[in-house]
């Protein structure tokens, strides 16, 4: 029989995600970096968001992802849709972001941006 140099404890794990969160909230947010890959970071809000518009803006250091220069570096991260978290439970939600220079102009790898235009301009040709 095989065996694997990593072992889980799902009991001690539960136990950890049973917390008491005292009525906070974990907001985990997502985004596309320089390279196609998923960066998240995770932020406390003091209570469970009911809407997009209840997220507040974030930023990050973008020359560490490849997202802007180190000369001017802040990347701001814009949320754009909200849903429950599957690995927290709770009241814990996956924020996904678009990513904004200081500048208020979307990062040049900010795909979803120019989608987004896109489809809602065509969106009336929906059948």
């Amino acid at each position: 029989m095989s065996s694997s140099a990593f072992t889980t404890n799902t009991a001690n794990l539960d136990k950890y995600l049973k917390l008491d969160q005292k009525g906070k909230v974990i907001a985990e947010y997502v985004w596309i970096d320089s390279s196609n890959g998923t960066r998240s970071k995770c932020k406390t809000l003091p209570k469970k968001p009911t809407s997009v518009k209840d997220l507040p803006e974030w930023n990050f250091d973008g020359s560490s992802t490849e997202q802007a220069p180190g000369d001017n570096s802040d990347v701001y991260l814009r949320p754009v849709a909200m849903f429950p978290d599957p690995f927290r439970g709770g009241d814990n939600v996956l924020v996904m972001a678009e990513c904004y220079m200081s500048d208020g102009k979307p990062n040049q790898y900010n795909y979803r941006h120019d989608a987004n235009l896109l489809m809602e301009e065509f969106a009336k040709h929906e059948f």
